[in-house]
């Protein structure tokens, strides 16, 4: 397909697109837009990381949602602030020539009194992280009773971050007569478990290959080098890389801490991102590295999850992930919006192994460097 209106999306949410330069569908778009459209059931879509997922499911949205009432239609469930809300923002982007639709994002880091004021207006969609919104169904600050769409989006990292309990107790809450759409960039056993408890055993599955959209555009590298050596092959990497910007993945936030400092002695602009900063010294570093004052961020797995910035070169990782598909969400850092991007792993000649599980496992090619 070559544009949204041959899937079947009306003309005002195209010209919204078109507007934000998003013109040709997507892989996981164009198979999910328009089975949702057509489709009242439940549906798992699963993808990389910075495929698209979030227009795939805003836009079935948006045209089921009812303008005029104004309780809450649509719930969509998000691991982190900034995937909140960038999912807000987009659905936000979309409805300007459409009936207004308010879509209101809660997370956790902000005044929970002002998110508790903000939905005492007409709201349609809230997008939430679990956490949060479980302090607001306890304050009795919104009523999510009326809801008939769930929307369960980074499903997999929702579960790794301990949030299967609230998910839980949230599904409880919404109307009975309710459909799941669920995306998600794997699915562990623990995820294949709570599909198999919540949703229509014959639930309709996309799944876009793990060989084309992101990893058919990076190019995944590894690098042999003793731990000692590690951090001065990196900072060559780096300088290598001119005025490219990325971020260096560390597993700890000791290391992110120590990768950062060492940096920043080298002259290179850094900053690092990890579960141990205050919101306000988080959305700081994240302002400065969107605004291009930082050059290189140095994050943990969980910090740098919601994480979209355009034009990102890109991924180092300086130690390897705990958990494999972990390198799914690191690498799709880097190579979004249809261009190019470099994932390079520094590797003792004892993490080999890791190298060819992670081949093996996500179906991918690493280059020797």
């Amino acid at each position: 397909m070559e544009n949204f209106g041959q899937l079947g999306v009306n003309a005002n949410l195209v010209k919204a697109l078109e507007e934000n330069k998003i013109i040709k569908p997507s892989e996981i778009q164009q198979q999910v837009i328009p089975y949702l459209l057509k489709n009242n059931t439940d549906f798992i879509g699963q993808a990389q990381t910075g495929t698209g997922k979030t227009v795939a499911f805003s836009i079935p949205l948006l045209q089921r949602i009812k303008p005029n009432e104004k309780h809450i239609q649509v719930l969509v469930l998000s691991p982190t602030r900034e995937l909140c809300q960038q999912i807000a923002k987009q659905i936000f982007k979309m409805t300007r020539y459409t009936e207004k639709v308010f879509a209101e994002a809660v997370y956790g880091g902000e005044k929970i009194d002002i998110q508790i004021r903000n939905l005492t207006r007409p709201t349609q969609v809230v997008v939430a992280t679990p956490g949060r919104l479980m302090d607001l169904l306890e304050r009795k600050a919104l009523d999510i009773s009326q809801v008939k769409t769930l929307v369960l989006d980074e499903a997999d990292e929702m579960l790794s971050m301990g949030f299967k309990d609230a998910i839980d107790t949230i599904v409880e809450q919404i109307h009975e007569d309710n459909i799941k759409w669920l995306f998600s960039a794997t699915m562990p056993d623990s995820l294949i478990r709570l599909t198999e408890k919540y949703m229509a055993p014959d639930t309709h599955t996309v799944s876009v290959s793990k060989s084309t959209e992101i990893n058919s555009k990076i190019e995944h590298q590894f690098f042999i080098c003793e731990n000692k050596q590690k951090f001065d092959y990196v900072h060559h990497f780096l300088q290598s890389q001119g005025a490219a910007r990325g971020i260096v993945f560390t597993r700890t936030r000791d290391d992110a801490q120590m990768v950062a400092k060492r940096l920043k002695a080298k002259g290179v602009e850094t900053e690092a991102i990890h579960g141990d900063l205050d919101q306000k010294e988080r959305d700081k570093v994240m302002r400065a590295f969107k605004n291009k004052k930082i050059q290189v961020l140095v994050a943990t797995d969980i910090s740098a999850r919601g994480i979209d910035i355009e034009g990102l070169s890109f991924v180092v990782h300086y130690q390897l992930p705990d958990q494999i598909e972990y390198y799914t969400h690191r690498s799709g850092r880097t190579a979004r919006a249809g261009k190019r991007g470099i994932s390079i792993s520094f590797v003792t000649a004892a993490e080999l192994k890791i190298i060819s599980q992670i081949e093996k496992i996500l179906k991918i090619k690493f280059h020797k460097v």
